[in-house]
């Protein structure tokens, strides 16, 4: 990080609110809050509170993304790390290993974007037996060892994923012997795989607490309908099933295309939360 990024990055948290705000939005994780909730939490007026989200964002500490007429504002803990890491760097002479735990902040193993062989995606949903099942299994078959694909829930089916899901995913080609649900937690650990991209597929996982995926990830929504409320006899529910795999397809075919490697972190958050909106990806 340059000093003036730092300088920036400093100043707008010397003020208490901003200090406040930001510690809150940490609390809550990737999925962050709508500005709204921040003003009722903080108990600051939505005139203020504007005025200190926008200096926040300018530093770079958080981040909106647009869910209908809502803004939800999320901390950048990249970034944050960055600033600290900015102080921490220069410890003991540039050897902050002689400086104990602070060398935590100097992970080597995180990295940037450009430097990457290939990318971690996860994806997310309460349960990992449907919606996210498929678009591991796509992003395994479409990433072609650009990416390495997994999912997860909050809450994952004790029964596995969907057999109609397996199904068909089997009649497409796609091998489906390493798909199970799993509980997001096993991707917080300090053996767990970095992610560099975490990407909800589901409504109900707003307001959730996510937890921390290592800090470097880019996060996006790309809310798509649950096939255990599908309707209808069989045939009517393989169609609705049918539909769900190729509105994800596209996405995923868009996605990996993307100049993962020019596009800084804000860019890349904007271009997936534009893959959410079914007249970019219609074919």
């Amino acid at each position: 990080m340059e000093t003036d990024q730092a300088a920036l990055g400093f100043t707008a948290l010397g003020q208490t609110t901003r200090l406040e705000l930001l510690r809150l939005l940490l609390s809550v994780g990737p999925n962050g809050l709508a500005a709204g909730e921040v003003a009722q939490r903080l108990g600051v007026p939505p005139s203020s509170l504007s005025f200190h989200l926008r200096s926040l964002e300018q530093a770079g500490l958080i981040a909106p993304t647009r869910q209908g007429r809502t803004l939800v504002y999320a901390a950048q803990i990249h970034r944050l790390r960055g600033l600290i890491g900015f102080l921490a760097d220069a410890c003991c002479g540039g050897d902050p290993a002689r400086c104990g735990d602070i060398a935590l902040l100097l992970d080597p193993s995180r990295r940037e974007f450009a430097m990457s062989p290939a990318f971690n995606v996860l994806f997310l949903c309460t349960h990992n037996s449907a919606r996210s099942i498929l678009a591991e299994a796509l992003l395994t078959q479409i990433g072609q060892g650009r990416f390495h694909a997994y999912s997860a829930g909050s809450d994952p089916s004790p029964s596995g994923p969907m057999p109609e899901v397996i199904s068909q995913l089997s009649a497409l080609g796609h091998d489906v012997s390493a798909l199970r649900s799993k509980s997001w937690d096993e991707f917080t650990g300090p053996d767990a795989p970095r992610m560099d991209f975490v990407i909800t597929l589901c409504d109900t996982m707003i307001g959730q607490t996510c937890p921390d995926f290592g800090g470097t990830e880019v996060t996006g929504a790309w809310p798509l309908p649950d096939p255990q409320k599908f309707t209808g006899n069989a045939a009517e529910r393989a169609t609705l099933l049918n539909e769900l795999y190729a509105a994800l397809r596209r996405r995923i075919e868009i996605f990996v295309n993307l100049p993962l490697a020019s596009l800084d972190r804000i860019a890349l958050k904007a271009r997936l939360d534009e893959l959410a909106r079914p007249a970019a990806v219609r074919a």
